[in-house]
């Protein structure tokens, strides 16, 4: 007798997703964030922060890895600023997740807790040599203008140019964070960071949720990204993307799960166009091949990856049901989770 074959699952390869910018312990505030503003959740944040020991980080990281993994994130920047105790763990979580990581590692001066801090941005950049010498692929990390002053952006500004390094930097998330940096420097964040030698190619600035128009200029001048993260972005208030504004100065966006209140690349694209159609009016300002370019290359691109690894589209999943092959992508942005991944391997 003759035993049937299993079913063959019709697939499509696409580039991987690839989350540029996520504070992975933060996943543990899932579900704790009601209430309050920007500046009263980070107090919570900040007590999750002080409970990460190396075995926490070592086994947490892998199960949110494993998620983002499924998900269809392929390639991972921890934007890491736990200390340098901690990074070592995060790269062992990621290997054993599977996914690509680069190691955002953060530049703290002042502000937060004893641990994020260096003594100096000498200290910092040791750390970072030291990083690089066990391995780590590595990318600069200024934690924001209100923990960095100006001294310690220039020097670091100079090192990722000279070093050809990422730069990865918080700005403009908060009007007070603003308000501050004007009162301190004359200047806003984006204009700063202009100023201390931090914008290039190679920079990601994250969020600009407040940027204005003279700082988006200084963006595109300087072939920077911006890397949005609207499910994070609406979770803590922290305001719009400027996304028809950055379509309209060819500003490159990629995207991340930051927080990770939820894990799902194709739910941050659907958001991000959602927001440039509710500023605009029409609808499509991004074209559903940019959004997936967002999404993997220029994910990448801000990571200064080559290369990392392929995900496959379930084509038999229910939410692709019916959808015309012409159509699967503008269907898979539109309408699909991350779900619609087949699991690597």
């Amino acid at each position: 007798m003759l035993l049937a074959s299993a079913p063959v699952t019709a697939t499509l390869t696409l580039p991987g997703f690839v989350n540029a910018h996520t504070h992975t312990f933060q996943r543990g505030l899932r579900g704790r964030a009601g209430g309050g503003d920007f500046w009263a959740w980070r107090e919570g944040m900040l007590a999750e922060a002080e409970r990460q020991t190396q075995e926490l980080v070592r086994s947490e990281y892998e199960h949110a890895y494993r998620e983002m993994r499924a998900a269809g994130y392929t390639a991972v920047g921890e934007f890491h600023y736990l200390g340098a105790r901690d990074a070592l763990s995060a790269l062992e979580a990621a290997e054993a997740a599977g996914v690509e990581l680069v190691l955002l590692h953060v530049a703290y001066a002042r502000g937060g807790l004893e641990r994020f801090r260096q003594e100096s941005v000498a200290a910092y950049l040791g750390e970072v040599e030291a990083l690089r010498a066990a391995g780590a692929r590595v990318g600069v990390a200024p934690h924001s203008v209100r923990a960095c002053p100006a001294d310690w952006l220039e020097e670091i500004g100079r090192y990722a140019a000279a070093e050809g390094l990422p730069l990865h930097v918080h700005a403009d998330e908060q009007l007070r964070e603003i308000e501050e940096c004007k009162a301190e420097h004359g200047c806003r964040p984006i204009e700063l960071l202009a100023r201390t030698g931090c914008l290039g190619p190679r920079t990601t600035v994250v969020h600009a949720t407040h940027a204005d128009g003279a700082e988006l200029d200084l963006l595109a001048e300087a072939g920077a990204l911006v890397c949005a993260c609207p499910t994070t972005e609406a979770d803590l208030a922290d305001g719009f993307v400027p996304a028809e504004a950055l379509a309209h100065r060819g500003i490159a966006v990629c995207i991340g799960s930051d927080s990770n209140v939820r894990i799902d690349p194709l739910e941050e694209l659907r958001k991000l166009e959602g927001i440039a159609r509710r500023q605009t009016g029409q609808r499509g300002v991004f074209s559903t091949a940019t959004l997936l370019s967002f999404g993997s290359g220029e994910g990448a691109r801000s990571l200064g990856l080559e290369s990392w690894p392929d995900v496959e589209v379930d084509l038999s999943h229910p939410s692709l049901r019916g959808v015309a092959a012409e159509d699967v992508l503008d269907a898979l942005v539109a309408g699909c989770g991350g779900d619609v991944f087949l699991p690597p391997g």
